[in-house]
């Protein structure tokens, strides 16, 4: 039987078939396994030259693994620190009632709802003890860049404090001072008594990217030295205060990561948390850090001077609409929309009209308004800035001298008590309107008052006129006078028709 026979058999030939067959699949497996005990050989002698580099996981998409913040957090972990305040409240009653008008009433009558309440009989002859201030406790983040102890962190945690305490990872606590606050831009320096600290390592905010991940260290609800991440939401977000161009991001931040730092993926504190959009007062996906370009110039300030100098221009702005390019004819809605100009400011001085629409500051374009108030409080006041305004459907330069933005000054911010100082008293001239108004010369409003103002009865509102019988007209005078005084000062404070000095205690 000669092969060709055997070949048409049915059984023969479909084993013959299948013989063929199995030896190229065969070939392609030794193949295939040959090539992979090759990768492989050569990753691990990859992995064994560069003992530092990080042996890849194996993945189906390598594309798609996570990035790794664990020898960044080893690295600047421990130059974030936590900070608990502890603050005072005044808890007098707003009673309508509390002073004894027709003179009857002996001070044993006061009750807390006012001699002439339907309570009052029940009242009459027991003595009332008004309830003593008690401490309100807080805590939040912040992050050494000095190795000499000066934190920053923001200025809504320590706002008010009359105790700061600051803990590192290491469990050594501080008590910090103050330097200085700015609530305008959230921000705050403190500082503790130690060297040698560990410091961050500060970036360039103006480089961020949308998209670009970020990392925050702090202590969410108490929880200490917590890590979180996520990406860049959005850059220049404008918020309440105007002069802030917040980074948007979605990295859970919650109660207690106030003040602590924002990093990029190269270990760089490009910003600061500080603010949350919340319907249930938690973490919701949106929040808010403060630019670090922005924090170190307001740092540098409160380091210097304690207080913050900003330019102003003296312009009411608003938005430009498409509706509003249209009126004006824009040929696109962009700059910033006059609404109206301050009687004798910069502005108005320079020739600036309502109507204008300012499109470029020192030749840079505003593609939005809210650019405009944050740009000009950057700039020093007394600096001259040249506008670009669209007036009549044409473009002009304008040069203006800027003027200086008004402060709420503070009293005596050296020493434990934040805004106050040793008083814990925050502070601000009266205006020429209220001057006449009430009718006197010089005297401070009390904006705030914690501590030991508060203990001693002194409310907002107060008008303080005189320190140890000199008379005040400004934040120095009265920050002067504290810091001559031993034990108490004695500060004459009109309220309402009334005048009457209060000791206070001197901290």
């Amino acid at each position: 039987m000669n092969l060709l026979s055997l070949i048409k058999k049915p059984l023969i030939a479909a084993v013959l078939g299948a013989a063929t067959i199995a030896v190229p699949v065969g070939a392609l497996y030794v193949a295939g396994a040959t090539r992979a005990v090759a990768t492989s050989a050569l990753a691990t002698t990859a992995a064994a030259a560069s003992p530092g580099a990080a042996t890849p996981a194996p993945a189906a998409n390598p594309a798609a693994m996570l990035p790794d913040f664990s020898i960044m957090v080893q690295k600047y972990g421990p130059a974030v620190v936590n900070i608990s305040v502890v603050s005072r409240m005044s808890a007098s009653l707003n009673s309508q009632g509390d002073d004894n008008s027709d003179g009857n009433d002996s001070p044993s009558d006061n009750n807390p709802f006012g001699p002439n309440s339907p309570f009052a009989p029940f009242f009459r002859g027991q003595p009332f003890q008004m309830p003593q201030p008690q401490p309100m406790r807080g805590e939040g983040s912040g992050f050494i860049i000095s190795p000499d102890g000066v934190i920053m962190t923001n200025a809504h945690v320590v706002n008010g404090a009359s105790e700061v305490t600051v803990r590192l990872t290491d469990r050594r606590e501080y008590t910090a001072k103050v330097v200085g606050v700015d609530p305008k831009s959230d921000i705050a320096i403190i500082r503790i008594g130690a060297k040698d600290l560990p410091t961050v390592k500060l970036g360039d905010s103006r480089t961020l990217k949308v998209g670009e991940w970020v990392l925050a260290i702090g202590a969410p609800f108490g929880f200490e030295n917590s890590v979180t991440a996520g990406i860049v939401s959005a850059k220049g977000r404008t918020l309440e205060s105007g002069y802030v161009p917040f980074i948007q991001t979605d990295v859970p931040i919650n109660p207690g990561n106030s003040g602590g730092p924002l990093f990029n993926m190269r270990g760089e504190v490009v910003g600061i948390n500080s603010q949350i959009y919340s319907r249930s007062g938690g973490y919701m996906g949106v929040s808010f850090s403060i630019p670090i370009d922005v924090a170190m110039q307001v740092g540098q300030q409160l380091q210097t001077t304690g207080h913050v100098t900003r330019g102003k221009l003296g312009v009411v702005i608003q938005a430009v609409t498409q509706g509003l390019a249209d009126s004006f004819g824009l040929p696109q809605p962009q700059g910033a929309l006059v609404s109206s100009v301050e009687k004798g400011g910069p502005a108005e001085r320079a020739g600036i009209e309502s109507g204008d629409v300012i499109l470029k500051l020192n030749g840079q374009p505003l593609k939005d308004s809210s650019e405009l108030p944050v740009q000009i409080a950057a700039v020093a006041p007394g600096t001259s800035v040249n506008l670009e305004i669209w007036r009549n459907h044409a473009a002009r330069e304008v040069a203006v001298k800027l003027g200086a933005m008004e402060e709420q000054r503070t009293a005596a911010n050296a020493g434990p008590h934040q805004e106050g100082g040793k008083l814990g008293l925050a502070v601000r001239p009266l205006t020429a309107d209220e001057q006449r108004g009430a009718n006197m010369k010089g005297g401070l409003v009390v904006e705030r008052a914690t501590g030991p103002a508060a203990e001693a009865g002194i409310q907002p509102g107060d008008v303080v006129l005189a320190a140890n019988g000199s008379p005040l007209n400004n934040a120095e005078e009265l920050r002067s006078a504290v810091e001559k005084s031993k034990g108490h000062i004695a500060l004459l404070i009109q309220r309402g028709e009334t005048r009457l000095f209060v000791p206070v205690r001197v901290g």
